[in-house]
């Protein structure tokens, strides 16, 4: 019996070690660098700078790209906090998708007040008495971005599944929450709104748990677990869902005229088609 006893030790601490090595391989080196690093790009990101070239920029400008949503995050118990549950940040990373795509110039809007009280500084105090007429003047916009993050789904897909046989036993869940946003670009000449699209992105999240509860003699428990779990970021898949709004509405302006192609050709190029045809799929 205690040669037993001694062998089920012996393979329940092999396990820990190897559930061990394997829970460490799971850390990301970032953590363990534990070093500020550069944001990885997203899904959308690819086609957001692929795009074809316009044959000139536009000047646009965002003055709030807003967290419509008004839901918190719930804790225990479903008790909400005052913690919102997307990001709040939704301005810059448009601004910032906006920047990369090649197709506009963006233009501080969101910091508007700011901006002006330093140009007011910088005449005020000026050594050489600049007039105002020294001072360049603002670019205005041509299309004003609006919009915001107007749905956030929890618990949208639950499931789950486990198993377990003489003590050893394992289980697995899975969970997909879903953000949806709205972007359209209104002309600032007329107020007309040229195009708007809506983008949904979903948000994964999954855990593993392996556990050993089994007696090897009478008053002697084996117990091992081990588990592990990944939560997609929330912000990122907001960027992405972003950026793939940027990305499709580029593409319909491309589709109806409303701007042009350095190169009419590109009109026919492959991320333009696969647009058309995940849009034809959808309908």
């Amino acid at each position: 019996m205690l040669k037993r006893f001694i062998a089920f030790i012996c393979i329940g601490m092999n396990l820990c070690l190897v559930n061990g090595c394997y829970f460490s391989r799971l850390i990301p080196r970032e953590l363990k660098k534990n070093k500020a690093a550069l944001c990885a790009p997203t899904s959308s990101y690819k086609d957001l700078i692929s795009l074809p070239k316009p044959k000139g920029k536009i000047v646009a400008a965002v003055y709030n790209f807003r967290d419509q949503t008004g839901q918190y995050k719930m804790y225990q118990d479903n008790v909400s906090t005052f913690s919102s549950v997307v990001t709040q940040g939704a301005t810059s990373m448009l601004i910032k998708a906006l920047d990369e795509s090649g197709w506009f110039i963006p233009v501080e809007r969101e910091g508007l007040p700011d901006l002006i009280n330093e140009r007011k500084l910088i005449h005020s105090f000026s050594k050489d008495n600049l007039s105002s007429s020294s001072i360049p003047s603002l670019l205005c916009a041509n299309i004003l971005f609006e919009g915001g993050i107007i749905a956030y789904e929890t618990n949208y897909f639950t499931g789950g599944i486990g198993a377990r046989y003489l003590g050893i036993g394992a289980s697995g869940q899975v969970r997909q929450d879903q953000v949806t946003i709205y972007l359209r670009a209104v002309s600032v000449i007329d107020g007309r709104i040229l195009k708007s699209v809506s983008v949904t992105k979903s948000i994964f999240s999954k855990s593993l748990d392996l556990n050993v509860y089994k007696y090897v003699s009478f008053k002697k428990l084996l117990e091992a677990e081990t588990g592990y779990s990944t939560n997609e970021p929330p912000q990122m898949c907001v960027l992405a869902a972003i950026e793939k709004a940027v990305t499709s509405l580029i593409i319909e302006g491309i589709l109806d005229n409303l701007w042009s192609l350095e190169n009419p050709l590109d009109s026919q190029c492959p991320l333009i088609q696969e647009y058309q045809k995940e849009k034809r799929d959808l309908a």
